[in-house]
């Protein structure tokens, strides 16, 4: 099913979606591609749709792996877990050593590391690139974040460079860091993307239910938006779902779906390792919860009619309100890309993978689902201090963040008000005060702690003494 007699410069194995629009995209950039599905024939109308450019088309494994240069690259567009597991154990056989094998799903970092660990044994080489931009990125620019030999990257660079998305700032694609680093990435790049999508909708929410806006409005309220500070291809998005109509009824499509939100797991993925490593994103597990709550849609309609709350106040003024939630809504998503470049920072020190999280702002202004104006102000807070604890301390965010937080606070405390949830704004809010507040209420917990366990404190006035115990029964009889 050959197109030509050239050996394929990569495979692609799992031609879904996904797998499809990368193999273009790679044909589109001058690359001969192997292409081959294992669980159907998708190769066969695959080929016809494309005569005449550069594929190479595979009935079997043992087609596909002859129909590569050496060394080999094969990339894998399976389902994560037992599909890949079961992918790389049909290809090793057919493989030869220092051939490269790239999970292009979303796979759990630490499966990852266990692949990468079992075929460097091997004498193979494993990468995990995390592919964001969903199908129109994968067809024509994604962001790329790969994790694995830093040797066996430069096989495979030249591919991602030139099917990655373009910015001012180059290709979005870099070598994240060895083994797990780039599954990580791109795990922590999702549950930031979660954190993004909740602040958006509460926004949304308080605007609707406060001043009463519909969707035309809010449409053109999301596009002023997009040309200022919270330029991005979300808000950008957003605007756009606010000017579809209904085919059906005639009435703003958003507002006829019902508002039960799925998910796949990473944004799970990203709350479990933070709990895990001790690095607070409240933001993050926030919007989790946010589409946790949105899953049990027949309780919710029964609790809302036996629970009451208060009143909603529309006496707010418009022009301000707008303004003040414009700024909430970018001083919590200041919050949110802080959490997860701390969660980056903490298993890149854990692991030693070195991972710049400057290239990571880099390579996440295009392509990917989270790119915005925002990135280029990351970078440049690193720029200004590549060994930054949190955005929260850089100059430029402070200064921002600090001249606008009465606006996060009114809208904060509005919401509150009017009885509507805003958890990802309101953790955003309290982890930005919690940060800045010296004296936490924790002294209280620590002595409650040794009171009912004995787990010992440390005094304020003694930090010599190290951890202490005080017999609390004795001292209250």
């Amino acid at each position: 099913m050959s197109t030509g007699s050239n050996k394929a410069d990569i495979g692609i194995l799992g031609i879904a979606v996904m797998g499809e629009n990368l193999a273009m995209n790679m044909e589109d950039h001058g690359f001969t591609v192997a292409v081959c599905n294992l669980r159907s024939d998708r190769v066969t109308p695959f080929m016809l749709k494309n005569a005449g450019k550069k594929f190479i088309g595979a009935k079997t494994l043992e087609e596909f792996v002859n129909a590569l240069a050496s060394p080999r690259r094969v990339m894998l567009m399976v389902k994560d877990g037992k599909p890949v597991d079961d992918a790389i154990q049909l290809l090793k056989p057919l493989l030869a050593k220092g051939d490269i094998i790239i999970d292009g799903g979303n796979s759990w970092f630490k499966d990852t590391q266990r692949r990468e660990a079992e075929l460097t044994r091997d004498g193979f080489f494993f990468f995990g690139a995390g592919v964001s931009g969903g199908e129109e990125g994968a067809r024509f620019g994604p962001s790329i974040m790969p994790g694995g030999s830093a040797q066996a990257y430069e096989f495979v660079r030249p591919i991602f460079e030139a099917i990655s998305a373009k910015t001012n700032s180059g290709p979005c694609v870099t070598h994240c860091g060895p083994d797990g680093a780039g599954h990580f990435v791109k795990m922590v790049h999702n549950g930031i993307e979660y954190g993004d999508m909740q602040l958006i909708a509460e926004s949304y929410d308080i605007l609707r239910k406060v001043l009463g806006i519909q969707a035309a409005e809010m449409g053109q309220i999301f596009t002023e938006w997009n040309k200022g500070i919270l330029d991005s291809f979300l808000i950008e998005l957003t605007a756009k779902v606010f000017t579809v109509k209904d085919d059906e009824t005639g009435k703003p499509l958003v507002d006829m779906i019902l508002d039960k939100a799925g998910q796949k797991g990473t944004g799970k993925w990203t709350a479990q390792i933070a709990l895990d490593m001790g690095i607070q994103i409240p933001t993050i597990a926030a919007a989790i919860d946010g589409r946790g709550m949105s899953s049990i849609k027949e309780e919710r309609v029964m609790a809302s009619q036996q629970i009451k709350g208060p009143a909603i106040s529309s006496k707010e003024d418009k022009k301000q309100l707008i303004e003040a939630v414009r700024d909430a809504l970018y001083d919590s998503k200041v919050c949110s890309y802080t959490q997860g470049m701390r969660l980056i920072k903490a298993a890149s020190d854990e692991y030693k993978w070195n991972v710049n999280l400057r290239e990571m702002a880099r390579i996440w202004k295009g392509g990917c689902i989270i790119r915005a104006k925002l990135l280029d102000e990351i970078m440049k807070a690193y720029d200004r201090n590549p060994n930054l604890q949190s955005l929260l301390l850089d100059e430029s965010f402070k200064k921002q963040v600090e001249s606008t937080q009465g606006n996060w606070r009114k809208v904060v405390s509005i919401a509150v008000n009017n009885g509507i949830p805003t958890p990802a704004m309101s953790g955003s809010l309290a982890y930005f005060d919690s940060y800045r507040t010296a004296d936490l209420p924790q002294n209280l917990t620590q002595a409650q702690r040794d009171f009912f366990g004995a787990h010992t404190y440390q005094r304020v006035d003694h930090p010599e003494k190290g951890f202490v115990h005080t017999d609390w029964l004795s001292k209250t009889k």
